[in-house]
């Protein structure tokens, strides 16, 4: 620990830090380019097993209390996924794009967690790391499942304006 405080003063200082470090990742996920959000990266790529989105409403009611939870995509001149825009296919792709950069906005906040290895000791900063992540996951579920619903719909689209064209066993 670089500082000396009461633990109740660590608690305060790392709820500020990871409210401030929160809004300061928002804020700066309003500067990146839909063309860098609309791509999955490692993290925020979709599993299998999550089926597109099917898992979480299945096994963690989300779609009983996501629109109970406060929306802050459009707080700094963002995009608000309260509501899709239209249904056409370039809105559906673009609020899919919002919510990979919400999940990495989430994924940030609950990475500042080494901070406050700073001023408190390991095992406050480790439980403090694990509220920040707990805090996170509500709205990452979200992304995450509102992704998979888009893409299945965005997969149907595409799929039935193909022309149907029989490919020679062995292309993928």
């Amino acid at each position: 620990m670089l500082v000396d405080l009461s633990e109740i003063w660590q608690v305060w200082l790392s709820f500020a830090v990871a409210g401030w470090a929160s809004l300061a990742a928002g804020w700066w996920a309003t500067g990146w380019s839909v063309d860098r959000v609309a791509q999955d990266g490692p993290l925020t790529r979709l599993r299998p097993w999550e089926r597109s989105g099917a898992w979480w409403i299945r096994h963690v009611a989300v779609l009983r209390w996501k629109d109970h939870l406060p929306e802050a995509g459009a707080l700094f001149g963002g995009y608000a996924k309260s509501h899709i825009r239209s249904r056409t296919t370039s809105d559906l792709a673009r609020f899919r794009a919002e919510t990979i950069r919400a999940e990495r906005v989430h994924w940030l906040s609950a990475a500042t967690a080494p901070v406050h290895l700073l001023w408190c000791p390991p095992t406050l900063a480790v439980t403090l790391a694990a509220v920040g992540l707990l805090l996170n996951l509500p709205f990452i579920v979200i992304q995450r499942t509102n992704r998979g619903r888009l893409e299945r719909v965005l997969g149907r689209r595409v799929s039935s304006s193909r022309p149907s064209v029989v490919q020679p066993p062995g292309w993928f």
